[in-house]
């Protein structure tokens, strides 16, 4: 009986992604769910002998970036024809530069996506994903974009540490306001399991907003409403349940009114109250 010989897929590419930690695992997962053929190796392993791939992804800390680079160049197992992409936010195209002439090109391509857990990786559609390098690499890196059901930019002239920081402010942020929310609800009589379960779909209808309605339209509650007693109330039981969040909830507050007053919802006098009251609390 004649086997028959399995054909790849037309639409498949080869990935090898170097650094198993958070991004590289959860890239490695979305790929391999399109049909791409991907290899992904920990970074502990030390470098393959021979990489056969089309892109190369290095997945490593932004130390360790430049280091992998010259080490893969020094090594020579980075197929001439491929193009190798870092997916670090803070550093650019030029921390792969020492494998320039031994490859297609060289590229950033980082997915502005929370990758908080190797086991569990996050969703990936509709994330967007930042582009920077030489001409080729890009090219090949907004594909993989492409595939994974998410938005390429370009974006010239970015200011590289301000877009890094931008990400952390929202991300690392909102998972530790999250937590401090978290706390509240624990003091105010919730089981401590049940916490995040509750505050996670109220988050995801925040990302919604935002993405759906921008600025100042997602911003909901007391400040957008002018709701001075209503913030009063929140301060009162704050100051008696979790007083070190105070200072924490007076910012967030600081940081609606102009939102609020772009809107409009609510008075001019309201809004001044509120900034008084916020004034007086800090």
């Amino acid at each position: 009986m004649t086997r028959r010989r399995e054909r790849r897929p037309k639409n498949t590419s080869r990935v090898f992604i170097y650094g198993a930690g958070k991004v590289g695992t959860s890239l490695a997962r979305a790929l391999r769910a399109t049909g791409a053929l991907v290899t992904l190796r920990a970074a502990r392993k030390g470098l393959p002998r021979r990489i056969e791939a089309d892109i190369v992804i290095v997945a490593v800390r932004d130390r360790d970036v430049r280091l992998v680079a010259e080490s893969m160049r020094a090594a020579g197992i980075v197929p001439r024809r491929a193009v190798a992409v870092h997916v670090a936010g803070a550093l650019d195209a030029e921390a792969l530069a020492p494998l320039r002439g031994a490859c297609a090109g060289v590229a950033q391509m980082h997915p502005m996506i929370a990758f908080a857990s190797a086991r569990r990786a996050p969703s990936l559609a509709k994330g967007h994903v930042r582009l920077q390098g030489d001409a080729s690499a890009v090219r090949r890196a907004r594909a993989v974009a492409r595939r994974l059901g998410m938005v390429a930019r370009e974006l010239p002239g970015l200011d590289t540490i301000a877009y890094h920081a931008a990400a952390g402010l929202v991300a690392n942020g909102a998972a530790a306001l999250a937590a401090v929310g978290a706390e509240l609800l624990v003091r105010g009589g919730v089981p401590r399991k049940v916490a995040p379960a509750m505050l996670g779909p109220l988050l995801r209808s925040v990302a919604e907003n935002v993405a759906s309605l921008g600025f100042p339209e997602a911003l909901t509650g007391p400040v957008r409403r002018g709701d001075v007693a209503g913030l009063r109330k929140h301060l009162a039981t704050l100051h008696a349940k979790l007083p070190e969040a105070v200072p924490l909830y007076l910012a967030a507050a600081a940081a609606q009114l102009p939102l609020a007053r772009a809107i409009g919802d609510a008075t001019e006098a309201n809004l001044d109250a509120i900034a008084e009251l916020l004034t007086k609390r800090a």
